[in-house]
């Protein structure tokens, strides 16, 4: 169906194209809708309605982004954009004057489209075809990307409580809205990687297990972007990433975040989480797939498969268990949380690599550090000479000499990239909450 579905929008697209250049009384033009029509045809002979999205620059129809037909036919989602269309409904019962009334429309100028989009429809007769805004749940017309590094955080947290809350109580997601959001994430990571990943290493102070999830989430989407994965897996392992944890909604709040050490019972409790978050993901395979299914049981397995649930037949973590399994340990350690210490980068890198064989494959978290960095994007540093400077990019040669910004003293203030420049060295760590908090602002 989805083969069919991307053929019938591109004839779509080639008779909206052909009636610019022709008119829709030309030939040319009779001949790309007899085409557009028998695509559209044969789709809506198997079902009720067609629906296609357009948000950002995507197309997406029900749990699928088209993102290389998105990138073929830029410019047409663009011009329908401009005309304040992204959805698109073809219902049973479309006839082929209709379609072709619906092109005659849309090649009409703009600003005829300033009004209700249907309403052209409906004048001219077309009844089966529904165009106008998109809206998923209840969010705001264009709330799927957002200008503010902050706002695309806090909006995407949001988010994620809704869709957590909604599979803890059985209920319907929206998997393309979902899916949609985290897309918007993966943009900004390439667009704006450095501002991204800083929000989510000085944002510590909140605790919610939701934070915890969604930047599970958007490390992994990171990791695997750079490790070379392509973009439809990269946003199903974030979708898989943000719902690993989902069992442990499940477990009180007071066990989770006990301060003393655990009773066996609750250190079973605990470890029960990976099995019940694969129980509840099950119920969702349809419209997500069976990886957040795996990843939910597996990312506690650890690489000797030496962890939880006990699997003595399973030989090998899922990659992307394994991928999750990282960046799920590094949160949690780098997170300020009030049962737990604030683990300097320096601490949590070392924690990690003691586990390297064991707990992680150590071919993946070397190179995790190679991109994450020794001393991640945002941290506050001391250096030898006694000035204090911000992390601003990694660098993979040497990931303890990363690239700087020296920000006090301000008659100092300048960019330094410490793999050049081997008259400096990061000598501490400054935590952002405590001494290191002064420093932040002036790195803006």
């Amino acid at each position: 169906m989805l083969g069919k579905v991307e053929e019938a929008f591109k004839e779509l697209l080639t008779c909206l194209q052909t009636a610019k250049m022709y008119g829709i009384v030309h030939p040319m033009f009779g001949k790309s809708l007899d085409k557009a029509y028998a695509a559209f045809e044969d789709i809506l002979a198997q079902r009720q309605e067609m629906v296609i999205g357009i948000v950002g620059d995507e197309l997406a129809f029900e749990k699928e982004i088209f993102f290389d037909l998105g990138k073929l036919l830029r410019s047409a989602i663009l011009y329908l954009k401009e005309r304040n269309i992204e959805r698109l409904a073809f219902s049973r019962g479309l006839s082929k004057a209709e379609l072709g009334k619906f092109v005659g429309v849309l090649v009409g100028p703009k600003e005829d489209f300033k009004a209700d989009p249907q309403m052209l429809l409906a004048h001219i007769g077309v009844k089966n075809i529904s165009i106008g805004k998109l809206k998923v749940d209840e969010r705001k017309d264009g709330d799927f990307f957002t200008s503010s590094q902050i706002e695309l955080y806090n909006s995407s947290v949001d988010r994620v409580s809704q869709v957590l809350s909604s599979v803890l109580n059985f209920e319907k997601i929206d998997p393309l809205g979902l899916k949609f959001s985290l897309n918007s994430i993966i943009d900004n990571l390439g667009a704006q990687r450095q501002e991204l990943l800083k929000l989510i290493t000085v944002k510590r102070y909140d605790v919610e297990i939701y934070v915890h999830m969604l930047n599970v989430s958007i490390f992994a989407m990171y990791f695997s972007s750079r490790l070379g994965f392509e973009k439809n897996d990269i946003l199903d392992i974030g979708v898989a990433a943000l719902f690993h944890d989902i069992g442990k909604l499940y477990i009180s709040r007071k066990t989770l975040h006990k301060s003393g050490q655990l009773s066996e019972q609750e250190f079973n409790r605990i470890k029960s989480h990976t099995v019940l978050g694969a129980e509840f993901m099950f119920e969702y395979v349809d419209s997500l797939g069976i990886l957040p299914v795996v990843v939910s049981f597996e990312h506690h397995l650890k690489y000797d498969s030496s962890g939880y649930p006990r699997m003595p037949l399973l030989k090998k973590q899922h990659i992307v268990s394994s991928i999750v399994a990282i960046c799920d340990v590094y949160d949690a350690l780098s997170q300020r949380r009030g049962y737990k210490l604030d683990y300097s980068p320096d601490v949590v890198y070392n924690i990690m690599n003691k586990d390297k064989g064991s707990s992680f494959d150590p071919e993946l978290l070397d190179k995790f550090f190679r991109i994450i960095g020794f001393w991640p994007i945002g941290s506050v540093v001391a250096l030898n000479d006694g000035s204090i400077a911000l992390v601003r990019d990694e660098n993979e040669s040497d990931i303890r000499r990363p690239k700087i910004e020296i920000v006090s003293p301000v008659d100092r203030k300048r960019l330094v990239d410490l793999a050049q420049d081997y008259s400096l060295s990061i000598e501490r760590y400054l935590n952002p909450w405590k001494e290191g908090k002064e420093y932040l602002a002036l790195g803006q």
